[in-house]
């Protein structure tokens, strides 16, 4: 295969990521399954594409990714001075309030991303999500084998919340503000008599605030924070009836 054949496989995968074709992540046999020559051809499209001036109006970007366009085509609202880079994929209905969406992200139908919001490289976030202001959606490009960060459908996520390394949040759940998931956080649900500890995942429906918990140190004992599950939101086909039962019953901000 020569250099030539390479470059314009890699920038179909870019063009197929762009339309929606292509994502970095699917929903197989009940779990999520990385593509991992996706997310190489993400990275070989930096390499092999020149830096340009990217005019817009009075604003001067220089970069190497184009930026995505035509929103009224794809049935997208855009508010200024949102910006998406070309090779993401934004669903029609979707809503973008001045925000920050990166190369390789997937977004469903029907998402408010709301201001100030990062949705990094290879994020995936599904239908009728509610990503608040000031939330950080990390992105995920080396090491090649990992997880990018992933929202199912019907998630509200509250605002200055900060979802990184490659942490799942299953459908329907409810992040209160402030909610920090790394891969290392650890998640407690306390909604039985004894707590039940997890990383990495909030189940389906779960309702979720920030805590902290005691850990001894060899200068004594601090606190760390954590996750806790506090209840569930209501498995409803109205979502949105169900989601402010759980804003107000455990008195989250909308």
């Amino acid at each position: 295969m020569t250099d030539s054949n390479i470059k314009n496989i890699v920038i179909q995968v870019i063009d197929h990521l762009e339309t929606g074709a292509l994502r970095v992540s699917n929903y197989l046999n009940g779990k999520w399954i990385v593509n991992e020559w996706v997310k190489k051809a993400i990275i070989m499209y930096f390499s092999i594409q020149k830096m340009n001036r990217i005019e817009l109006g009075p604003l001067e970007f220089y970069d190497k990714i184009p930026i995505k366009n035509k929103f009224k085509e794809k049935k997208v609202r855009v508010v200024p001075h949102a910006i998406a880079r070309y090779g993401s994929y934004i669903s029609p209905g979707v809503i973008l309030m001045p925000s920050y969406v990166n190369i390789g992200a997937y977004i469903g139908e029907n998402t408010m991303i709301d201001t100030w919001s990062t949705v990094g490289s290879c994020a995936q976030v599904g239908s009728g999500v509610h990503v608040s202001g000031g939330v950080g959606i990390g992105g995920v490009l080396e090491p090649l084998q990992g997880n990018p960060v992933i929202i199912e459908n019907d998630v509200f996520i509250g605002s200055r919340c900060i979802l990184v390394e490659g942490i799942l949040i299953k459908e329907g759940a409810v992040l209160g503000a402030n909610v920090v998931l790394t891969a290392s956080i650890k998640i407690f649900d306390v909604t039985n008599k004894e707590p039940i500890e997890m990383k990495g995942v909030i189940p389906e429906y779960s309702v979720v605030i920030p805590g902290s918990y005691p850990k001894k140190y060899p200068s004594g004992t601090y606190h760390v924070p954590c996750a806790m599950i506090i209840g569930k939101r209501k498995e409803s086909t109205d979502k949105k009836t169900s989601l402010n039962d759980a804003l107000r019953t455990h008195n989250l901000a909308s």
